[in-house]
């Protein structure tokens, strides 16, 4: 079967390859998947360019993202999930390999039912992103009737928050940077949408809620929003962070003044979450999908030898939706 793979880290067209490699069969408690789509994720890219930790293996088959068809089943898993169209996550979390291959044998319970509706490159488009959005928003309790501000609402997590959200019955304001990233926030079913370094972020949001204030914000950079965050934020508000710029990066907090708000300062990162809560959130995502209200954009598809292209597609920025491989 054909994969990508790198055996050192560095810049996507270098380190990059795509060959023949064996076919893996699945062990006791996994499932082969035969991989009709593979989404790309910025962790993998931070995998692979060493933003935060060495290779782990020598050999290493990227992305945590997937979806396509159980073909074969190992011990111990039941042989009624032959066939199940399914979508993964966390696939290469802890393992060498990934879903930039034809196939992946991977733990069942990170292969997910895919509803019948759902095409595999929205399934590639779940994984870490509905994940997170989900632990960010549920976390602390239900977002039904609630308000709650996404900063970079065009992005993979922050479309993922606004369509969670808006499913769970909030009211939602999200932050972009451009025209495109407006147009598609709004069809993500953002209420209303806010220019980042344009709009009076925090003057807005005090409109729009009466003075009250957001009661959760979920935030893609912290480190630049935070002041702002504060002067949104309702008393005893929750401010949520998943990501960071630098794997060293601190942010100095105004004590007094998160105090006085009695704010809630929480911080994601999806594969440390308890596996309680991804059970839920796959529960939660599942009937969203259902219902029609999970409909993430695809911006780019590419061939799995067209690899290292996807990748620097999507470190050049300024992709609004998701970039997924097909494999086959």
């Amino acid at each position: 079967m054909k994969a990508a793979w790198y055996e050192k880290q560095g810049p996507a067209n270098k380190v990059l390859q795509v060959t023949e490699v064996a076919t893996p069969k699945p062990g006791p408690g996994e499932v082969l998947v035969r991989v009709h789509s593979s989404g790309l994720n910025p962790t993998d890219l931070k995998a692979r360019s060493a933003f935060s930790s060495t290779m782990k293996f020598p050999r290493i088959i990227p992305h945590q993202d997937g979806a396509g068809v159980i073909e074969a089943v190992g011990e111990d898993v039941s042989a009624g999930r032959l066939h199940q169209r399914v979508w993964l996550y966390e696939a290469q979390y802890g393992r060498a390999w990934g879903t930039a291959a034809q196939y992946i044998a991977l733990p069942a319970q990170n292969a997910v039912v895919l509803p019948e509706n759902i095409d595999f490159d929205t399934g590639a488009a779940l994984g870490i992103p509905a994940l997170t959005a989900h632990r960010c928003l549920f976390a602390d309790g239900s977002p039904r009737g609630l308000r709650v501000l996404i900063h970079g609402g065009a992005g993979a997590v922050g479309s993922a928050a606004i369509m969670l959200a808006k499913w769970a019955g909030a009211w939602v304001a999200a932050t972009v940077r451009s025209p495109a990233q407006a147009e598609a926030a709004l069809a993500y079913g953002a209420d209303r949408v806010l220019y980042q370094g344009k709009d009076d972020i925090v003057q807005q949001i005090a409109a729009e809620t009466e003075g009250q204030g957001v009661d959760r914000i979920i935030d893609v950079n912290l480190m630049e929003n935070l002041s702002v965050d504060l002067a949104c934020l309702a008393r005893d508000g929750v401010i949520c962070a998943y990501a960071t710029p630098d794997a060293t990066a601190a942010v100095p907090v105004p004590l007094l003044n998160a105090m006085m708000q009695g704010c809630v300062l929480r911080f994601v990162y999806i594969y440390h979450a308890p596996q309680s809560a991804k059970q839920q959130a796959i529960a939660d995502i599942t009937r969203c999908l259902q219902q029609g209200n999970y409909h993430p954009r695809i911006a780019a598809q590419f061939m799995l030898e067209d690899i290292a292209d996807a990748h620097q597609m999507l470190e050049a920025g300024g992709v609004t939706g998701k970039i997924v491989l097909h494999p086959a």
